[in-house]
């Protein structure tokens, strides 16, 4: 599934980057979710990007932590560990959306767009199934996820507070939140193992 999730986000961002009129009817708008019921904007945002940095970007986490994830998933639920790795991505993009759809369902001209908020749900589900595995900042500086995390959480909620800058970092801050609740949900138990993990370091 994380390969099918990243071939679809290349082809669809293509696309889109290279037809505007496929941009406009795929990308996130609030006011026309809102005025039009265009409620497939919630999914279909998440699938395309701004540029190719945005896309190479997200794309190479998506690949570096997806199939950790998807693996773990498979080991712990067996057959269903799929439908739930689907879940996770698909309901991660419509949770992030979420706050944006509240802040700007008036607002005509405010657009969002990217896979940001089902990665962040990606990543912090590995986090949470192993803590002191590291994350490499620009593929050099390895920080154990257990200590990005949190400073991650920190600094994209503060950003979201100041919107100052044109990134959604709302979407990432609820994207990560969401990954972690469903996954804690889906087996209770998953959240002694990261306890275990952190206190075995």
């Amino acid at each position: 599934m994380t390969l099918l999730f990243l071939v679809l986000s290349i082809i669809l961002s293509i696309i889109a980057l290279t037809n505007t009129e496929v941009m406009r009817k795929l990308i996130f708008n609030p006011y026309k979710v809102n005025a039009h019921n265009e409620w497939w904007r919630f999914i279909t945002s998440g699938f395309i990007h701004a540029d190719w940095m945005h896309l190479l970007v997200n794309m190479f986490v998506l690949l570096s932590f997806g199939q950790v994830v998807e693996s773990r998933y498979d080991a712990i639920f067996g057959i269903k560990g799929q439908y739930y790795f689907v879940i996770l991505y698909l309901g991660a993009i419509i949770v992030s959306n979420a706050p944006s759809y509240v802040k700007y369902k008036t607002s005509a001209f405010y657009n969002s767009l990217g896979a940001s908020g089902a990665i962040a749900a990606i990543m912090f589900a590995a986090i949470l199934f192993a803590p002191w595995s590291k994350v490499y900042l620009f593929g050099i500086i390895g920080i154990p996820g257990i200590i990005l995390g949190p400073l991650y959480l920190i600094y994209e909620y503060k950003m979201g507070k100041e919107q100052n800058d044109h990134i959604n970092h709302d979407a990432h801050f609820w994207g990560a939140i969401f990954g972690v609740i469903f996954t804690i949900a889906l087996k209770p138990i998953i959240l002694l193992g990261f306890f275990e993990e952190l206190f075995n370091f």
